[in-house]
């Protein structure tokens, strides 16, 4: 049961609900250089632009009130960083993502854009991307949920006392199913929180982001 609610929690799997045009990415330029080392692992300045654009085009589709840009790329980088300390973790962990669940994942994210599998590849294709690149980024996602199952789940505990006082500060009006899934994905995004201060602050980082780059 925890397992299944920390899994809607934690990614709910926004990757369905992810327009097409949010998963471009720029064509690779022969030169790239470092933005940032984490433990033994690297962030490319081509992932950082890539991510940069993408943020920027899902949250002004949103209405969001953009940052300045600067600001933005460190938030993204900051970002990718404890990704990169996630995946990083899931490795040593000998995690792995079963091709069953990937599909089915993928066959989500078309379904998400309206398509049928093969329209979303041909529709990729003339984005000059592959099925493959959407694989990647999907198996990267499932990973980083599984390996926060695995931390962040064993944190969260929940007794019957709190379920019942969760019930009558909520008026009673709720099941204590409804009620001991909303009072956990609430003190799982607390542990989540700390989680990651935790696991940062852990890591070696060496983020060499030129200013105004």
């Amino acid at each position: 049961m925890r397992s299944r609610q920390l899994a809607t929690l934690l990614l709910a799997l926004l990757l369905a609900a992810t327009p097409l045009t949010g998963l471009a990415q720029q064509v690779r330029q022969p030169l790239d250089r470092i933005v940032a080392v984490v433990n033994e692992g690297a962030i490319m300045a081509s992932q950082l632009e890539d991510r940069f654009i993408q943020t920027k085009r899902q949250l002004s589709a949103r209405g969001v009130e953009l940052p300045p840009d600067d600001v933005l790329r460190q938030q993204v980088l900051d970002r990718l960083v404890v990704e990169e300390i996630q995946l990083q973790m899931a490795r040593e962990a000998n995690l792995s993502v079963d091709d069953t669940e990937l599909n089915r994942q993928v066959r989500a994210i078309a379904q998400g854009n309206n398509m049928t599998l093969d329209q979303f590849a041909d529709a990729l294709e003339a984005d000059g991307l592959s099925l493959g690149v959407v694989r990647d980024q999907v198996r990267r996602e499932l990973l980083m949920r599984e390996i926060q199952q695995r931390r962040v789940g064993s944190r969260v505990s929940l007794s019957e006392r709190e379920v019942d006082r969760f019930i009558e500060q909520q008026g009673g009006n709720m099941s204590r199913d409804q009620a001991r899934q909303a009072l956990f994905q609430r003190k799982a995004n607390d542990e989540m929180e700390d989680w990651i201060q935790e696991i940062r602050s852990e890591a070696f980082v060496d983020e060499r982001l030129e200013p105004g780059a």
